[in-house]
């Protein structure tokens, strides 16, 4: 199996910033994407910022500028540093990692953390 631990979220006022981080462990392979997902009450959870093993990046249009992920690839680690924090921001982070596990060929499978709250209040 695959775990992902995620740690870093918390409090903060507007303008402020926090780090997130997810350490994956288990019987991995490779790890072939890495990327945080973001949900409110009520709402579908979406895309915050992905990199895959090549370290290119994408991230959703609402953070651009202001969130950077960043990935330790001998750690199983990806981070999200958040800058210039806005209320909107305010939801659980769900980490998210696609594995190859050991033994599994080429099939990858994907994993979420148990998410960690982002609240962005005066």
């Amino acid at each position: 199996q695959v775990q992902l631990v995620e740690s870093g979220g918390g409090l903060v006022q507007p303008g402020g910033s926090l780090r997130l981080s997810c350490a994956a462990a288990g019987s991995i392979f490779r790890i072939n994407a890495m990327g945080w997902y973001r949900q409110t009450p009520g709402k579908e959870r979406e895309l915050v910022a992905a990199i895959i093993s090549g370290g290119s990046t994408n991230y959703a249009d609402s953070v651009k500028g202001r969130f950077t992920i960043s990935r330790d690839n001998a750690k199983n680690t990806v981070y999200l540093q958040m800058n210039s924090l806005k209320p909107d921001d305010t939801a659980a982070y769900y980490c998210n990692a696609r594995v190859i596990r050991l033994g599994d060929g080429s099939r990858s499978s994907d994993y979420w953390g148990q998410g960690t709250q982002v609240a962005v209040s005066p």
